[in-house]
């Protein structure tokens, strides 16, 4: 390959256009009009929830015939609401609520999704607008369960380091409208799931927590899992889970009647990054789009790769990049270190901010060791890492330094999770606003 040195010549900007290329392949517009299924004799309802909900709520009102009846509600996270464009009647309703932990908004328009099932026959077609963040914003908790217990079990498992699949094994059965509950409420209609996933292997019954998806995982799994992070129920929720009492639908349901439409995988993501890659004459390579694990571990191995590389060894040709996706996880540990944050800090305990992509970053920075000719830029695809306001983070070949400059070391931000505190004072963090999709982490390594 000829690297074409000027589409290079700035690796941030570069980066950035990688991660761009990423999330215009799993815009919602781009990916609906193959998946939508012919109108129905009777009416089309519209239900979702997700972090893409608004973008493909408006991408079904823009391609819907405008003659055929179409109504509904579609749950999605605050600001994550595209602006409408001109001249488009809304048909469809977009009500925005808290994520990544419930909140009382989500918790009353979930109630109205049920409420609408109600009523529908089999002349009817209910679309289903499912996708990532969904299983905090589609919240309607399971009897016994009030919504302060599910806040606070979120919280719980978001802290404890479970996987995402774990997390929704739980969360199914601690709701009734997650776990397939959503697709037996709509019976006897006709159910077709567009879906645009975020977790690894692109399980549709995972994505959301499956609202109308078969659920495979039992009661006895969610309990498992609660007593493997230590995340304490109340006693009358243990012997629901205990008994069986809180199991999701497995029977009753002809599930393979009812088709579900992945729209935007992680993996096609990366593969249009990738082909930007070796349009400018790198060598792009796809590690995999289903990497788990700590963050900060994660970071380490991916060092471990593009430290090889730079010296001219491994599997992976410079110049090149190397790109992965999944879903990591970050562990917050006891908020006990005493160190500065940055000049003119007090020496005190403070709970870190960030999340995945800019742990990941921290770690990956600290494992590199300034490596000569190595970039990286990691971040969530829907805009937003965690719960601040940036996507994710970058990292250069001078990053140690200049946070040594400003009395920074990155072990110390690692030992409080505060990815956010290092990056910021450094102008790295990535601040995109939401993209109104989300296909989940995205991470580029560029070595010349």
């Amino acid at each position: 390959m000829n690297l074409n040195a000027a589409k290079v010549s700035d690796p941030p900007a570069f980066l950035r256009q990688l991660f761009d290329a990423a999330v215009q392949r799993a815009l919602p517009l781009h990916n609906t009009a193959a998946c939508l299924p012919a109108p129905p004799k009777g009416r089309t309802l519209v239900l979702g929830a997700g972090k893409a909900g608004g973008a493909m709520a408006q991408a079904v009102e823009a391609l819907w015939p405008a003659d055929q009846p179409l109504s509904g509600l579609v749950i999605t996270r605050y600001h994550h609401t595209p602006p409408r464009p001109a001249g488009m009647p809304a048909r469809i309703e977009v009500v925005e609520a808290a994520h990544p932990v419930p909140d009382a908004a989500g918790l009353a328009a979930s109630e109205r999704i049920l409420a609408l099932t109600q009523g529908l026959t089999t002349d009817d077609l209910v679309l289903c607008l499912i996708s990532g963040g969904g299983s905090s914003l589609l919240t309607l908790p399971a009897e016994g369960v009030s919504l302060q217990d599910k806040q606070r079990i979120n919280r719980d498992l978001l802290h404890s380091g479970a996987n995402i699949t774990e997390m929704n094994c739980v969360r199914k059965h601690l709701s009734r409208i997650k776990g397939g509950r959503l697709a037996a409420a709509c019976a006897p209609a006709q159910v077709v799931t567009l879906t645009i996933s975020d977790v690894p292997g692109d399980d549709p019954s995972v994505i959301a927590s499956g609202p109308t998806v078969c659920d495979h995982t039992t009661c006895a799994d969610a309990l498992a899992i609660l007593k493997r992070y230590r995340i304490v129920v109340s006693p009358q929720v243990e012997a629901a889970l205990l008994s069986g009492a809180l199991e999701t639908p497995k029977l009753g349901i002809a599930w393979h009647e009812q088709p579900v439409h992945l729209m935007a995988t992680p993996q096609q993501s990366l593969e249009a990054a990738a082909q930007v890659a070796r349009t400018a004459g790198l060598n792009a390579y796809v590690l995999s789009d289903e990497i788990e694990g700590e963050s900060r571990e994660v970071g380490k191995v991916h060092a471990a790769l593009a430290r090889a590389s730079a010296r001219g060894v491994g599997p992976f040709q410079k110049p090149c990049v190397i790109l992965s996706g999944g879903e990591t996880t970050v562990t917050v540990r006891a908020q006990a270190s005493t160190a500065s944050s940055g000049p003119g800090s007090e020496q005190e305990a403070r709970p870190g901010r960030g999340g995945r992509a800019g742990e990941f970053c921290l770690g990956l920075a600290e494992a590199l060791r300034a490596q000569p000719g190595v970039w990286a830029l990691a971040a969530d695809t829907d805009g937003i890492d965690g719960s601040e306001d940036n996507a994710g983070a970058r990292v250069a070949p001078d990053t140690l330094a200049r946070a040594a400059a400003l009395g920074m070391k990155p072990s110390v931000h690692l030992d409080r999770n505060d990815a956010y505190g290092f990056f910021e004072p450094l102008g790295d963090l990535v601040i995109t606003g939401p993209t109104f999709t989300n296909v989940n982490d995205f991470r580029a390594l560029l070595v010349l």
